[in-house]
């Protein structure tokens, strides 16, 4: 028998939880965080699987593997996993991993760089805890995209990049609520696999793999509200900063949204994001802005001996 402790600190954002590893992770060796993230899915998958899955995690979290960056103006690099494989960037994550690493007393109020796979994000930590995030470049690769969904005929929805790719739909027969969470589920998921038979050519071939559902908000301080269904089939609890940065790519687009004006998104469970975004060429420069909180600082525990050390495969 072996025995092997892996430290992790965990927080949620908006009620989405990060887990963040700070010691005992794989070597991923150098380079950029896209040659790690290669070394790490090709080397050590089942170290993902043994951290978010269970038995000691769930389908909902979101890992977060910290590295040193091989780039002296970053503060750490880190690669974003779920339940299913790998996510170039993660809003909520970022949220998280900075109030993780104010935590630690690792960093204090300011702005740092943070490299992902998905390219160099800054985190700024506000003196009352809150943290904006600067994602990657962002913006719209197509309009009124239209699926046909089995059981639910033609559903009509543009095609974003905000360090994931989304598919925003905002004809749908829903009105977001708690209650109406089983078949948001259910819509979502057929949704996503009527997608992938849909002839969608998306750069570097990437895949679309979140689905977002909006309504208008009653709440006159909210713009909308958002339901997002994650890769690995789970919903987002907070309003997800990869898909509000989405958001914001579609309504410059449309000229909904001016360059500096702040977009509120509130997700499924009442918590919400301030948005907003400057331009750089083509593409927004969204900023995100949010709350994460601290709720575990733990050791898991890998014993050989347990069949189930490396989790189980969902």
């Amino acid at each position: 028998m072996s025995i092997e402790r892996v430290r992790v600190i965990d927080s949620h954002t908006g009620g989405e939880p990060t887990r963040v590893v700070i010691e005992g992770g794989p070597d991923l060796g150098s380079g950029t965080a896209a040659e790690r993230l290669r070394r790490f899915r090709e080397e050590h998958d089942s170290f993902r699987n043994a951290v978010v899955n269970e038995p000691r995690g769930s389908d909902v979290i979101v890992g977060a593997l910290l590295f040193d960056s091989a780039d002296p103006s970053c503060t750490a690099g880190v690669i974003f996993f779920n339940n299913v494989g790998y996510l170039g960037m993660c809003g909520h994550g970022t949220i998280g991993l900075a109030a993780t690493l104010a935590y630690l007393g690792r960093i204090g109020p300011g702005v740092h760089r943070i490299e992902t796979p998905a390219g160099i994000v800054t985190a700024e930590l506000l003196a009352d805890g809150r943290v904006t995030v600067e994602n990657v470049p962002s913006y719209r690769l197509a309009a009124d995209v239209a699926v046909d969904v089995p059981g639910y005929g033609a559903v009509t929805g543009d095609i974003a990049w905000g360090g994931n790719w989304f598919f925003l739909v905002e004809k749908h027969p829903f009105a977001i609520t708690a209650a109406e969470r089983p078949e948001l589920m259910r819509f979502t998921t057929a949704v996503r696999h009527a997608l992938a038979q849909h002839p969608i050519v998306i750069p570097d071939g990437g895949e679309v793999d979140h689905i977002e559902l909006f309504v208008p908000s009653n709440d006159p301080t909210i713009n909308s509200k958002n339901y997002v269904l994650c890769p690995g089939f789970a919903y987002d609890r907070s309003p997800c900063g990869t898909g509000t940065s989405a958001k914001l790519a579609c309504l410059h687009a449309v000229g909904k949204l001016a360059e500096g004006e702040t977009w509120r998104q509130q997700g499924v469970i009442g918590s919400h994001f301030d948005g907003s975004y400057r331009m750089e060429g083509e593409c927004v420069i969204p900023r995100i802005t949010g709350s994460a909180f601290v709720n575990a600082d733990s050791i898991q525990i890998f014993n050989s001996d347990d069949p189930f050390c490396m989790g189980i495969k969902p």
